[in-house]
């Protein structure tokens, strides 16, 4: 989840050519809907800085929501300070990738989880 589309679109892009499936939003409640509606999902992207609700809040909601709360979330965020990083983690994200994305980086958290 981004909230810049021009994000959402490149990283999409990027991610279905190394045959990744993907729902995108730019909304953290959408976000958290969708991750309720559909136990395919087995990972989130969550920006960290997004208007209404913020990725530390929604991260929050998911680890407090016991039907998606086992999801692995990796915070994206362009903030790359190691306090960042640290923030991150505390509310509930279990990797960090900074902004701009590199995606050798963001394939190596993922496939953490795979």
């Amino acid at each position: 989840m981004d909230d810049d589309p021009r994000n959402i679109f490149a990283l999409k892009l990027t991610l279905k050519a190394r045959g990744f499936r993907m729902e995108t939003c730019t909304m953290a409640q959408e976000a958290i809907h969708i991750l309720k509606n559909d136990p395919q999902i087995g990972l989130v992207l969550m920006d960290m800085m997004m208007p209404e609700m913020d990725g530390y809040e929604a991260v929050k909601i998911i680890r407090e929501t016991p039907s998606i709360s086992h999801v692995p979330v990796i915070a994206v965020t362009a903030q790359a300070m190691e306090e960042d990083r640290q923030k991150c983690i505390d509310a509930g994200a279990q990797e960090y990738v900074k902004k701009p994305i590199d995606v050798e980086e963001l394939l190596t958290a993922i496939e953490k989880f795979a």
